[in-house]
Order: C-alpha cells, then sequence, then structure tokens
C-alpha cells in the first residue's frame, strides 16, 4: 500500500486504529481514504466551531454572527456522501468554542474587511457524536416527516436552513435512504428508499 501520514496510530490486538483529524474539505482526502480503508479501521475526527469569539487588534474581542452547529457536518459529507457506509470508516464530530485571532492586512480589504486570521485557539469542547454508520447519521433526520416529503419539509421539521436541507437529502439519497420520486415547481420530492436501516424488522434478524 502507498505509504500516507497519519496524524494518530493507535495499536491493538485485532490491528491497528488510525485517528484523522480534519479541519478542511474531506474531499482532499479521497485518495488517502480509498487506500486506508482497505486495510485498516480509521476515525475521522472533524471539530466544528459552534462559538467563535473574533479578536481583531486592540478592540474588545466580540462573537461572531456566524454559529455552526452539528448540520454543518453536512457541508463535508456532500463530497463523499456515501463514506458512512464503509465498514472500517467512523466519524467523530466534535463541537467547540474557539478563539479567532485577526490582524490587520491591506491586501485583505476587498475580500474579508481587511483583516487576516493568524490564529485559531480552542477555548472549550461542547460535546462530542460519534457516526459509524448511516443508520447513526440517520438520527440527524426529523422523526416526524411524512410520507412524501420535500427539503422545505426537512427545513421545517427539522429546525435547519433550507441549505442544510438539501444537502441532507443529497446525502442520504446518495446513500440508499431516500428515494427520488418526482420532481415539482416547488423542488423535488423524497420518500424512504430501500437502503437497510428503512427495514422496521432489521434488529430482530
Amino acid at each position: 500500500m502507498k505509504p500516507f501520514v497519519i496524524d494518530i496510530v493507535r495499536p491493538r490486538p485485532e490491528g491497528d486504529l488510525l485517528i484523522e483529524i480534519q479541519t478542511g474539505s474531506f474531499a482532499a482526502m479521497g485518495k488517502k481514504l480509498d487506500h486506508v480503508l482497505s486495510e485498516y479501521e480509521l476515525v475521522l475526527v472533524h471539530p466544528i466551531a459552534v462559538v467563535t469569539t473574533l479578536h481583531k487588534g486592540d478592540a474588545k474581542p466580540r462573537k461572531s454572527p456566524v454559529k455552526g452547529s452539528i448540520y454543518g457536518i453536512f457541508d463535508e459529507l456532500v463530497s463523499v456522501p456515501t463514506l458512512l457506509d464503509h465498514p472500517n470508516f467512523s466519524l467523530e464530530v466534535v463541537l467547540v468554542n474557539v478563539d479567532k485571532i485577526q490582524k490587520p492586512d491591506p491586501s485583505m480589504r476587498r475580500r474579508r474587511g481587511g483583516w487576516r486570521t493568524t490564529d485559531r485557539r480552542l477555548t472549550e469542547i461542547v460535546g462530542v457524536e460519534r457516526y459509524s454508520s448511516v443508520a447513526d447519521l440517520c438520527e440527524l433526520l426529523p422523526a416526524s416527516l411524512p410520507p412524501n416529503f420535500n427539503t422545505a419539509d426537512i427545513a421545517e421539521l427539522g429546525g435547519v436552513s433550507r441549505d442544510v436541507a438539501q444537502k441532507m437529502a443529497y446525502c442520504f439519497k446518495a446513500a440508499g435512504v431516500f428515494e427520488l420520486i418526482d420532481r415539482r415547481k416547488a423542488g423535488y420530492v423524497y420518500m424512504m428508499g430501500e437502503h437497510p436501516v428503512n427495514d422496521p424488522f432489521r434488529n430482530n434478524h
């Protein structure tokens, strides 16, 4: 197997457990995951900033209006929507509060208001969620979806934005949890698909 750099290797009698910490795009890890998962179990740890405190020069620190949540994981899963179906893969989402240190930079004026981020500091771990299968991820779906539904239903019943609902629908359709049954002016219409997570008798076999 082609050698890859791994963040943490945890030896076990049944085989090494690999742990990767990824703060950026999952898509960038495609080749590494393809090679490593064929032989090893891997846990991908992904932090999501819930509250970010901005420190800009000598100004008083202030909270960023942009807040994260567990649903931010779908921003990354859209690039690898079927990854959680791999038996050697688990995803650990760490919800955190962070300080973002920024300094003035004239070259950044047009894009980011003249401030450049020079450092990010973890201030608190708010929570940790582990997903080892698509079934685990389904816990983020609203419990009361109608038989036929669209992303507006997911957004309203799940208390998320329409953008998040669209990313959820894309991921769950790719994983076989949703089945596309119609396309209307208001958007795509889905029903639950034939993925094993939808089998009401799966826990009895």
